[in-house]
């Protein structure tokens, strides 16, 4: 966020987390490059209740890991503006393991799910979705959330993510 914070300096950036640490870390780095349109609040992402403030909201590799990612996605969902935009990044992956047999990085992608992802979702409750939740159910995942309108493309430098744009209807 802060490199977001630094090229766009009339723009206003949040960043919520979980941990206090991090955003007190996070708030401490933005202080010291003298950023004074960044901030930072420790908040469950789960639990945004905020409504119609932005018009850009990002997370990256993130859903997943959530205990509650429906309610993290009407959440995102709500906290945009009309015609807002969410920027969603995640594992390039198929929803459906055979599809996934012969990708490079398929068994790592299972291994970190299983030993991280689905393990910090499950021990808060959740439904432990892991990393190789596949474009598919996240595509299902957007449109129950709400948001209409979602391009899933992929970066050149980055061939291990797809980036979801959804779009809140105006």
């Amino acid at each position: 966020m802060q490199l977001l914070a630094a090229a766009f300096p009339r723009s206003r950036f949040v960043g919520f987390d979980f941990s206090a640490d991090a955003m007190a870390h996070a708030a401490a780095e933005a202080a010291s490059a003298g950023l004074t349109n960044a901030r930072f609040e420790q908040r469950d992402a789960a639990d945004l209740q905020i409504t119609a403030a932005f018009d850009f909201v990002t997370s990256f590799d993130a859903i997943h890991d959530q205990a509650h990612p429906e309610r993290m996605l009407e959440g995102i969902f709500a906290a945009l503006r009309p015609g807002g935009v969410y920027l969603c990044v995640k594992p390039k992956a198929s929803s459906h393991l055979h599809e996934n047999l012969t990708h490079p990085m398929g068994a790592f992608m299972y291994g970190v799910s299983t030993m991280h992802c689905m393990t910090v979702s499950l021990a808060y409750g959740g439904e432990g979705l892991g990393a190789v939740w596949g474009e598919q159910l996240a595509r299902e995942r957007l449109h129950a959330a709400g948001f209409g309108d979602t391009t899933v493309t992929t970066m050149a430098f980055d061939r291990m993510n797809n980036y979801f744009i959804s779009h809140k209807p105006a």
